[in-house]
């Protein structure tokens, strides 16, 4: 979006705010502005990359700003905008980013662009069990499984959007977004003009939550393309004296279209992912199997939409899935030491449809522990390390990090 979209979004909603002015009292409007927030969010942050090519080794040294602020409400209604802005530190600049043409084809990449983004500017409406909203908005549903913010990038995702959930009790939730616009996390290089329908629903029983959704994506590029993804979840948990279970399962079906005439394609592709985690004296243990299935070693189970640094490991290797699709075995620990929070994870991966060379995706073993410390302040440091066989390379990533909101 360049400045004067930017600038025009904005006006947009200060715009709609003064116009509730009209039909609002001088008092309300005092009240509501009176009642305003500002916040700021800081996080500095290294990262290292070094992998079996003939790249040279990443390294990255960035700090990524959020400043926003949040009017209070008028009849309900309120504006929220946030600017975002991302720095090299200290020249600490080896590294590529690939959509902004950032030293591409010199050293490995760590997708941190310098930025300055308005990143979110929407108008909000609010009563007892409905909220609806207009403009450019964060959006995260379950898991970041399908749909999320990528907030670990020093760019997040965001959406220019309308959206709406509804409660029509305690247990039971609707929403519903129509996104015209994917922010995603390289700056305005890679930024996509969608038709995004986001379908959502979630009950919540005595033996667990249920979700049923539907993802309806197109890029609007002039082009025939649709990813339509149907799907189901369910997450329990339960508790003897000495052990607390979770446990769950997920399957979607997916079909992707693009092109038309003889250049057309139409694949097939599902979903699935199960899991089950104790919890005894603090620690957790947790086995999950997730499969990102292929249509004949032609095509896999794609989720754009998603925060996918959390799957699939820490290296990134799999943001996009393989054509023959991916099969996913994690075991993980995780539990608390000195205040703060570690975990340890072994992935074992390998295609769920093989052609020929490629069958065994490799290994990837991943650490982590955060604390937050001094009230407002967090760190943490993080390492990843995944060992190819038939596809990708050896790659090592490692991460420390210190960061504070006021």
């Amino acid at each position: 979006m360049n400045t004067l979209q930017k600038a025009s979004l904005t006006l947009l909603s200060t715009s709609i705010l003064a116009t509730l002015g009209t039909h609002a009292s001088a008092n309300a409007i005092h009240e509501a502005l009176s009642n305003s927030t500002a916040y700021a969010d800081i996080n500095l942050r290294y990262e290292s990359v070094e992998q079996d090519n003939a790249l040279n080794d990443g390294s990255a040294l960035t700090l990524r700003t959020w400043i926003g602020f949040s009017t209070g409400s008028v009849n309900g209604f309120s504006v929220t905008a946030e600017v975002e802005d991302s720095r090299i530190v200290m020249g600490e600049d080896d590294f590529s980013v690939g959509p902004t043409g950032f030293n591409v084809g010199e050293y490995s990449v760590i997708a941190d662009p310098e930025t300055t983004e308005l990143d979110q500017a929407y108008l909000q409406y609010k009563n007892d069990n409905f909220t609806a909203r207009v403009g450019r908005q964060v959006i995260t549903l379950d898991d970041h499984r399908f749909v999320g913010h990528v907030a670990w990038r020093q760019d997040k995702q965001t959406f220019d959007a309308v959206s709406a959930k509804y409660a029509v009790n305690k247990d039971l939730e609707f929403f519903y977004s129509y996104l015209y616009k994917r922010n995603r996390i390289f700056a305005e290089a890679a930024d996509l003009d969608s038709k995004d329908h986001i379908v959502h629903a979630t009950y919540k029983s005595d033996i667990g939550k249920f979700v049923a959704y539907a993802y309806l994506l197109e890029v609007d590029n002039n082009t025939e393309n649709a990813l339509d993804t149907y799907g189901v979840s369910y997450d329990g948990k339960t508790k003897t004296d000495s052990v607390s279970w979770a446990y769950g399962g997920e399957f979607a079906t997916q079909s992707s279209e693009s092109g038309t005439g003889e250049s057309a394609t139409d694949f097939d592709a599902s979903y699935l992912n199960a899991y089950v985690a104790a919890t005894v004296s603090g620690i957790t243990a947790k086995v999950d199997y997730e499969v990102l299935g292929s249509d004949d070693g032609l095509y896999g189970f794609a989720t754009p939409l998603a925060t996918l640094h959390k799957f699939n490991g820490f290296s990134d290797l799999f943001l996009a899935t393989p054509q023959q699709g991916l099969q996913d075995l994690k075991f993980s620990l995780t539990g608390k030491l000195a205040g703060g929070k570690w975990l340890l994870a072994y992935h074992d991966f390998s295609a769920d449809e093989s052609t020929p060379g490629v069958d065994d995706l490799g290994t990837e073993i991943n650490a982590q522990y955060t604390k937050k410390f001094a009230g407002k302040y967090r760190f943490g440091i993080k390492y990843a390390n995944y060992d190819a066989q038939d596809i990708k390379v050896d790659t090592n990533r490692f991460w420390m990090w210190i960061g504070t909101r006021f």
